[in-house]
């Protein structure tokens, strides 16, 4: 019944007792933002730190990641809108062409697990509904993902899209996926490169600050 079990319950991907954990710790009277800072995002930071370190794997960072969603099932009824969207909103996609969606999941995943408000488009996601995305919902950044080297060229076509609509300035672009560097994203002008959802998470964070 304590911040330390939720910690503990995301780290080892127990969803069932994340959730029961919350409840618990919500019934004793837990500020619910501490569960979320202290518990749920603290852990995640921590996953995300053994996933760089080569002791966690992708699949233990995806069941730490759905633990993490089980906890916030219960607690987001009882946080109020600043704290939940505290770190930023983030609108993610997998660009035009591209129906690899993994990655792009885990990001997502990662991603609110840090804090982040995050709204999914899914895969196959033109330019023109990024732009759309960015106009309907103001996020602080957009990331796109491609795991295939022929998709590339649409990550630079919303780039351009963003500047055409006078949206670019006021968005983060980040990008990502096997075939992506950072001499690209230098490029077509992204501001940030991440070679794994824990890094772009914490580059989210970090072009924010």
């Amino acid at each position: 019944m304590s911040i330390e079990a939720i910690f503990g319950a995301v780290m080892e991907g127990n969803a069932g007792e994340a959730a029961s954990q919350v409840e618990a710790a919500l019934a004793a009277g837990t500020a619910p933002s501490d569960i979320l800072y202290q518990g749920c995002i603290a852990a995640m930071d921590k996953v995300g730190q053994l996933f760089e370190d080569g002791e966690y794997f992708v699949p233990e960072m995806l069941i730490a990641a759905r633990a993490m969603q089980s906890a916030m099932d219960v607690l987001k009824p009882h946080l109020a809108e600043d704290e939940i969207g505290a770190a930023g909103t983030a609108v993610i996609g997998t660009v035009a062409g591209d129906l690899h969606d993994i990655g792009k999941n885990l990001v997502g995943m990662m991603m609110g697990g840090a804090g982040f408000k995050v709204i999914d488009l899914g895969t196959d996601v033109s330019p023109e509904a990024f732009v759309e995305a960015v106009r309907e919902n103001a996020p602080d950044l957009i990331g796109m993902s491609a795991l295939l080297t022929t998709t590339l060229p649409s990550m630079e076509k919303t780039i351009q899209a963003l500047q055409e609509t006078g949206l670019r300035d006021k968005v983060i672009v980040m990008i990502g996926g096997a075939p992506v560097t950072q001499d690209f994203a230098d490029q077509i002008g992204a501001d940030g490169f991440a070679p794994d959802a824990s890094q772009a998470a914490r580059l989210a964070k970090t072009l924010l600050a």
